[in-house]
């Protein structure tokens, strides 16, 4: 299976992000901790690669396998990154990194079990002893999604959610019929995932601000990192 974003998606996503913003310093507190190469999956326009760049100042590693969002990421910040399009499940280095991150849920874009077992051994191999892998994912809310289902909403583009619960996914069907999709997860399927790469969790907050998460948390921010000798 591919991974879901349509590049009819592309053309509007600096609108879809404008709410987040939290991330980027979380992000880049993280590349500031890092002793060799950062690694961002599913860069896209480069909202966080750019600033994670400036910061450190050396370039990031910038994946995605959308030639449309490259382009955008191009112009915004060109310079600034290392550009590569790719499928991220098929993530290989030309040497170890010591992060490897990826943020604003996009993660969720791989339908299966398998695509996400597959990611997360190919940054386990690919990270430097103790390097750090990082993502971000809503955590399933039922009463958001009874809430949200099948409402027409206008902002930040016109489009429609619909909720499969049992498939785990929502759709975001924009007006044109083009449609994104995003498969959940819950905090134990993350927890196996880590698991059987070989990973180790570092943290888990409710939020980029560090929260601790709980009961009360609507976004998973992991990270975890490789074991040292």
């Amino acid at each position: 299976m591919c991974v879901s974003y349509p590049e009819a998606f592309a053309t509007h996503y600096e609108r879809w992000a404008a709410d987040m913003t939290d991330d980027i310093p979380f992000y880049v507190a993280l590349a500031q901790e890092a002793d060799g190469p950062v690694v961002e999956l599913a860069v896209g326009t480069g909202r966080v690669a750019i600033p994670v760049a400036r910061a450190i100042d050396r370039k990031v590693i910038g994946i995605d396998s959308s030639p449309a969002m490259l382009d955008q990421a191009r112009q915004a910040g060109g310079d600034l990154l290392d550009l590569r399009l790719a499928d991220m499940r098929t993530l290989e280095l030309d040497e170890p990194a010591a992060l490897v991150y990826c943020p604003y849920r996009a993660l969720l874009h791989l339908p299966a079990w398998a695509d996400r077992r597959l990611l997360f051994e190919r940054v386990s191999e690919a990270l430097l002893p103790g390097g750090r892998f990082a993502w971000n994912a809503f955590a399933f809310d039922h009463q958001i999604a009874a809430r949200l289902d099948g409402e027409r909403q206008a902002e930040p583009i016109p489009h429609t959610l619909r909720y499969s619960v049992g498939e785990s996914r929502v759709d975001i069907a924009l007006d044109s019929g083009d449609t994104s999709s995003l498969w959940w997860a819950t905090k134990n399927e993350w927890l196996g995932l880590i698991e059987v790469a070989g990973l180790e969790v570092e943290a888990l907050y409710g939020w980029f601000d560090r929260r601790p998460f709980d009961d009360d948390s609507r976004e998973f921010v992991w990270v975890t990192r490789t074991p040292t000798p």
